[in-house]
């Protein structure tokens, strides 16, 4: 019987996929045009975005750069006969020192600048540990009580001797928590900088600089304005409002009923309270409550109430990422031997902060925008500016280009924030590895 079976005894040599299945025509097939339906929602929108960018844009491309008033850049647009008309960029060229520093001394914008550029410097370490050597987490210490002076200005001897109230605590922690135990311990730790800050700094500084002379200009805090008052709060009230979280979260999970209770009503009450409530009550009621004479400061006010706002809803997130992780986890910490504190700082934080990073990320860029209520309070911040500056007969009726210009400074910090975290959740990935 004849065989007919047939086996190959050469392999077929590799052939290139059909062009219409890969680079830019597969692209397009496989996501515009994949169907019927897809293909006419995609001419559709092609069409839509065509009128929408040839309305708007004959109206960004303006050559209005030089215009000194609104008048001007009328004439130009006029000159040019465009038939949407065009933006006034002049006020931008003329105004945008004012929208970033506010009613700072021009002399002295160097100070704020340098406390930018310092911030990036300080932030560098602890936001890529692994590219910048470990030593420069020295800086960022220092970096917290150089920042308020250079901002402010005054005697040398303020943040030397704010920065000695970490200190203090450390060794009253050392001495109570001999005699009386860790909680005592902790409580006088937290209880003496507090008090060495309100009641000691302010003479002792006053006497020494008596007597040594060494500073630099005062700057008044209703000088402070623009998107430099925006990032002043934001950066601090986002740096503390996350520590306060974290211990406001292990509060609340604590087995000490006092610690407990005052942890759930702190955070409750801070998260049915609007944000705009607690500003007012820093501008207005809060100075009722201090004693006679006491001058405190307004954007320090300011940033207590952003600080405590923000803290709350950390503590809550972090709190979820507490609860996420696996019953498993607290045990083989227990079973290592390691008591409270030391589990929690190398085996639960790390963890349960890894998985709370989008929820954290998004709280900080939420309090970041929220900045913008301060001009409701008085204070000059973007938003408050543009009133003064649209009250001014040269540029009265200038609406869109002054917000334009405020939306694209919001956009690229919170942006920026937004890819760290992106890139952060992917460098700290290890379940796929």
């Amino acid at each position: 019987m004849a065989d007919y079976s047939y086996v190959r005894k050469e392999m077929l040599p590799e052939r290139e996929p059909p062009a219409s299945e890969v680079g830019v025509i597969g692209w397009l097939r496989e996501n515009l045009f994949s169907g019927w339906f897809n293909s006419i929602l995609t001419v559709v929108s092609v069409v839509l975005i065509y009128l929408i960018l040839a309305a708007i844009v004959p109206w960004l491309w303006s050559p209005t750069w030089g215009a000194g008033s609104l008048s001007e850049c009328r004439d130009i647009v006029a000159e040019l006969g465009k038939e949407h008309g065009g933006a006034c960029y002049g006020v931008i060229t003329e105004r945008w020192q004012q929208l970033l520093f506010g009613f700072y001394p021009e002399e002295l914008r160097w100070r704020p600048i340098l406390t930018f550029v310092g911030l990036f410097v300080a932030l560098a370490p602890v936001l890529f540990t692994d590219a910048f050597p470990r030593k420069m987490l020295w800086f960022t210490g220092a970096y917290l009580f150089l920042a308020p002076w250079l901002m402010w200005g005054g005697p040398i001897w303020t943040p030397l001797l704010v920065a000695a109230g970490p200190a203090l605590g450390f060794v009253a922690f050392r001495f109570v928590a001999r005699a009386a135990g860790t909680l005592a311990g902790v409580i006088a730790a937290g209880l003496v900088p507090i008090l060495w800050w309100l009641l000691a700094v302010g003479p002792v500084a006053g006497a020494i600089q008596s007597v040594v002379p060494l500073g630099i200009e005062l700057v008044e805090s209703r000088l402070f304005g623009g998107f430099m008052l925006s990032v002043w709060i934001g950066v601090v009230a986002i740096a503390i409002s996350l520590v306060l979280g974290v211990v406001l979260a292990l509060g609340r999970q604590s087995d000490l009923m006092i610690v407990k209770y005052l942890s759930v009503g702190f955070i409750e009450f801070i998260r049915g309270v609007p944000l705009i409530t607690l500003l007012f009550v820093a501008s207005t009621l809060l100075n009722i409550f201090m004693p006679p004479g006491t001058n405190f400061d307004i954007i320090l006010r300011v940033m207590i109430m952003a600080t405590l706002f923000a803290s709350a809803y950390i503590a809550e997130v972090v709190r979820g990422g507490l609860a996420a992780l696996p019953r498993g986890q607290y045990e083989a910490a227990d079973a290592l031997g390691l008591d409270y504190w030391k589990a929690q700082r190398l085996v639960i934080l790390p963890q349960a902060l890894k998985i709370s990073i989008p929820g954290i990320v998004s709280t900080f860029i939420g309090l970041f925008k929220d900045t913008t209520l301060v001009s409701i309070i008085g204070l000059l911040d973007p938003i408050g500016l543009t009133g003064s500056i649209r009250a001014d007969a040269n540029w009265n009726g200038i609406v869109w280009e002054l917000y334009g210009f405020i939306a694209l400074l919001f956009f690229l910090s919170c942006f920026s924030m937004s890819r760290y975290s992106m890139w952060l959740e992917k460098k700290l990935r290890t379940e796929h590895r």
